[in-house]
């Protein structure tokens, strides 16, 4: 691949890189597609910045047609932080690449006792109740239905964005808590999964409203997969405080939704966003096999510059060697 001079805007709103790759905005608040680019190519240092500058626009990016397997997903997602392990509860990996979460329908029903296509069907920040929430997350699709398995993102410096001046006042100041399973875990209670989830729980309070570390956006940092509570509220007014900002969330204008195929990969700032598994295939039979992933994040600030405080967990750190470009 050729070096990346500075991109330009057509009058479509269309940004082309003149060196190699176009960056092609798909939805109003959120999401672009990439195109002309192999992720199994080398990247230059300015590549990767103008990369990571489009995440940081617009929150979520989509490849597609890209033939590549864990070595050099992990490759890729390298240039842009230090690769966590798998994820805090997963025994799942490929023992060669511990870094891989297979996101796999076949996998569900062994590990939480229920059928499932994928963890929760809920709108959710990765791993949110971790002291450290991934900074970014790469998702790649093995094997897409024909039909059905859509996944949607919502930007969530939009959505504060536009909340009304006087609730944002409120929300700068409070504090929530995630914990990982919710409020309503989605594995059966017998399982080996929820006995090793209740043996080392993830339990951490975190701003309402973070701030993002690398453009200064305020960011509703709540969710409905993970956040359980409003620290200080009873729990009627805590609930019906949520129960608002999970609506405004989940307001369309803010999404954008992606259809799969082998091939495609997702690139999302995990800070920024939270975003919803499929719930329309359980009635189907087929196969939904992706793989994720994730960046080594930092402790969230809030509004008022404190940090988030963990209850029950430790930090969820990348693995030895890192990248040139720590960038996300």
């Amino acid at each position: 691949m050729t070096t990346v001079s500075e991109p330009t805007v057509t009058e479509t709103g269309v940004t082309v890189s003149a060196g190699s790759f176009r960056v092609v905005p798909v939805a109003g608040h959120i999401g672009a597609e990439i195109t002309d680019v192999d992720l199994r190519g080398e990247f230059t240092a300015d590549q990767v910045a103008e990369l990571t500058a489009a995440l940081h626009e617009y929150k979520v990016l989509f490849f597609r047609d890209q033939q590549i397997g864990h070595a050099e997903q992990i490759a890729f997602s390298r240039l842009f932080g230090a690769v966590t392990p798998s994820h805090p509860y997963d025994d799942d990996a490929p023992t060669e690449y511990p870094e891989i979460l297979a996101v796999d329908s076949r996998l569900y029903e062994k590990r939480f006792g229920v059928r499932k296509f994928s963890y929760t069907n809920y709108w959710h920040t990765d791993v949110s109740p971790l002291v450290n929430p991934p900074a970014a997350s790469l998702l790649r699709a093995e094997i897409a239905p024909e039909r059905g398995g859509d996944t949607h993102w919502t930007n969530l410096a939009a959505v504060y964005a536009g909340l009304p001046d006087s609730l944002k006042a409120l929300l700068d100041g409070l504090r929530a808590e995630h914990r990982f399973g919710g409020k309503n875990p989605a594995w059966d209670s017998e399982s080996d999964y929820a006995k090793k989830v209740a043996k080392a729980p993830l339990v951490t309070e975190h701003p309402v409203v973070r701030v993002h570390p690398v453009t200064g956006e305020k960011i509703l940092f709540v969710n409905p997969g993970f956040t359980t509570r409003i620290v200080g509220l009873s729990p009627r007014q805590s609930d019906a405080l949520l129960d608002l900002l999970y609506a405004e969330l989940a307001d369309p204008a803010y999404t954008v939704r992606f259809r799969w195929e082998r091939g495609s990969l997702a690139f999302w700032d995990n800070r920024a966003t939270a975003h919803l598994a499929p719930s329309d295939l359980n009635h189907l039979d087929v196969t939904r096999v992706l793989y994720r992933t994730t960046l080594e994040g930092e402790v969230p600030v809030g509004v008022d510059g404190e940090p988030s405080r963990s209850i029950s967990g430790a930090k969820f750190v990348g693995n030895a060697g890192a990248p040139e470009h720590d960038a996300a």
